[in-house]
């Protein structure tokens, strides 16, 4: 990273960048699931040792396999750590995390700093920021992007809010687990700039279903159809990773029966959180509105753990959808 302009160090080969010498050395991790526990593992891979907590048990085992020091509490992960990192499914965990009366604020010192790497709305950030000063504490918004295959690859996109001191030192501990690395600028503008990120990827996924669906109907190839779209105006991050027509792009969920890589209640929420800044900001966003309006469908339907991607199945005639069969699913067997 180039200090200086706040640039991802595109030009450090990943192996030397993540040997550079790292001032933390003992982190708590504040959960541990799809995000966290690969996250962790480069965090360990690149030296450091962490104290993880989860309540699923399920995912605290995975953690530990790869050399998380699982522990039963937030205060036993915390006390004596450098660090303290959160990877939370909603506001209300994380501000019962960092607020409750066994939380981390209760136990964190002046000397640790505190990151969040959830997706939370922004009253929310504002919150943790301000309760952190208030005890003389270095807090960072660091939400991510480039989901389950990020975390495990190490190339996610950290985008980091905060006073220029704290935001420096956790430039430096996210490091191991990142392929860019952006400094946003002060509290709360890392997670401005994620809920930004997420409405256009909704409304990408929402806009790439339409066309591929228009495209097989007009009896295109699917595949000769994405060669020309990834490679012209229609082009999207979306269509290039997670193309809703099976056989096409390797990484998408609908070669998998839409299991979940962003999950239609997660990118719910996201959307949720993004329109309802917009509403508080007096931002019009219809698009964004009609692609919440659609994943709250699916949620209705009970598919809450399904792919975002599967919004495709209301753009078909009948609404199935090819790549997708609900007898597989456990929740309609």
């Amino acid at each position: 990273m180039d200090v200086g302009t706040g640039r991802a160090d595109h030009g450090t080969p990943p192996h030397l960048r993540r040997r550079r010498e790292q001032n933390m050395t003992t982190i708590a991790w504040i959960g541990l699931g799809h995000m966290g526990a690969p996250m962790t593992a480069h965090l360990i891979a690149a030296g450091h040792t962490v104290r993880g907590v989860d309540p699923n048990p399920d995912a605290a085992a995975a953690a530990a396999a790869h050399g998380v020091e699982v522990v039963a509490s937030i205060a036993e992960a915390v006390t004596g750590a450098d660090a303290v990192v959160t990877s939370l499914p909603k506001p209300e965990h994380v501000r019962a995390v960092f607020g409750g009366p066994d939380g981390v604020f209760a136990h964190a010192t002046a000397d640790m700093l505190l990151l969040d790497t959830s997706t939370v709305d922004v009253e929310t950030s504002r919150w943790c920021h301000d309760e952190a000063a208030a005890r003389g504490l270095a807090f960072v918004d660091s939400p991510i992007s480039g989901g389950t295959a990020g975390a495990e690859a190490g190339t996610l996109t950290f985008m980091l809010g905060g006073q220029p001191d704290a935001v420096e030192r956790a430039a430096a501990l996210v490091d191991p687990m990142a392929g860019n690395v952006i400094r946003c600028g002060g509290d709360g503008t890392g997670i401005a700039a994620k809920l930004a990120n997420n409405l256009i990827l909704l409304i990408n996924v929402m806009a790439m279903s339409e066309g591929a669906q228009l495209a097989e109907q007009l009896g295109l190839d699917p595949k000769v159809f994405w060669d020309v779209a990834s490679v012209s105006s229609g082009s999207s991050w979306a269509l290039k990773t997670w193309y809703p027509v099976p056989g096409v792009v390797d990484t998408a969920a609908s070669n998998r029966n839409f299991d979940a890589t962003f999950s239609v209640g997660l990118a719910h929420k996201d959307g949720g959180l993004a329109v309802a800044a917009g509403e508080t900001t007096g931002i019009h966003l219809p698009a964004g509105t009609l692609a919440v309006a659609q994943l709250q469908q699916l949620v209705d339907e009970g598919l809450a753990d399904k792919d975002c991607t599967l919004v495709a199945r209301f753009n078909t005639p009948d609404g199935t959808l090819r790549g997708y069969e609900p007898a597989l699913d456990t929740a309609h067997v």
